[in-house]
């Protein structure tokens, strides 16, 4: 097997486990709050990030150097990134917040004019708008001429997490780190800051064995697995645009999760909202532009 096929073996092993996690965040907030979601699952990926750097024999690398950048990027992600996301999730259905999410990518493109000094396109401007359109259909759900959000906190905490999420990325353009070597350091940073919320909140409660499995799969899968998943389909592949397509398989399966096991009822506005962000994100990437890990 070459090694591109291996890369998008990779990749739909990714996307299989993002188009989950939709789910699995609904459960859990189901049963918990957003920061004891968040530190549970914050440290089963701390404990399996930090079993792969000691395969990888990395772990001298990952005392010794590369916590300056941790220091700041810990905070970003999993802290604020992941609190903002679980907020949104806890206050939206779960098919809005996954859809608005979506657009980091986009936010991404915006954002890089003033981070990085890069110009855009006629292309990327194009897709803001047709995507947006999408992002204000959701958030209407559907009452595209009323300005009367059905719960504007939650959508505004949607589309902060995008901000998080694109920032996180440009500011970690430069980061030299191996990857797994930074998440693990990241999530060092962040598990004892979430503790400090914890304890400060909520404290530490015993939900179930139904809300503890909720957080051991988002920390081993979609904090994870996934991630490392991506990673290798990144590394292997000829062109990133051959497996960062596969991101859009992700949406259809999502929304099918929620509705079978969530038993959440599909809008319409959803799949327009939602048709029209994917429009968006697949005219950028006619662009052939590298892509960060997405969430």
């Amino acid at each position: 097997m070459n090694q591109d096929r291996q890369a998008i073996l990779y990749g739909l092993g990714a996307v299989a486990l993002w188009s989950t996690v939709a789910t699995a965040f609904k459960v859990g907030l189901g049963l918990m709050g957003p920061v004891e979601l968040m530190w549970l699952a914050a440290l089963v990926s701390w404990l399996l990030m930090g079993a792969l750097v000691l395969k990888q024999g990395a772990m001298r690398q990952a005392l010794t150097s590369g916590w300056k950048t941790a220091l700041w990027a810990g905070i970003m992600n999993p802290v604020a990134y992941y609190l903002v996301l679980f907020a949104a999730y806890d206050r939206l259905p779960g098919q809005e917040a996954m859809a608005l999410n979506y657009t980091w990518a986009l936010a991404m493109a915006f954002l890089a004019v003033p981070i990085l000094g890069q110009r855009l396109t006629r292309v990327d401007i194009l897709a803001g708008v047709v995507a947006y359109a999408g992002v204000w259909v959701i958030a209407t759900r559907g009452a595209v001429l009323n300005v009367s959000f059905a719960d504007p906190v939650g959508v505004l905490f949607a589309l902060s997490s995008t901000l998080l999420w694109a920032l996180y990325w440009l500011f970690n353009a430069r980061d030299c780190r191996k990857p797994i070597v930074g998440q693990w350091q990241n999530f060092t940073v962040g598990l004892p800051v979430l503790t400090v919320l914890l304890l400060m909140g909520p404290g530490l409660q015993w939900h179930g064995w139904k809300g503890f499995g909720a957080g051991v799969y988002v920390g081993l899968f979609e904090m994870g697995i996934a991630f490392v998943l991506w990673q290798m389909a990144v590394h292997k592949v000829s062109r990133t645009a051959k497996v960062s397509t596969l991101i859009f398989l992700s949406p259809p399966v999502s929304l099918m999760l929620l509705y079978l096991v969530v038993d959440e009822p599909l809008l319409f506005s959803t799949f327009i909202g939602l048709g029209l962000i994917l429009f968006g994100l697949a005219l950028q990437q006619l662009q052939v532009k590298p892509v960060a890990v997405e969430q």
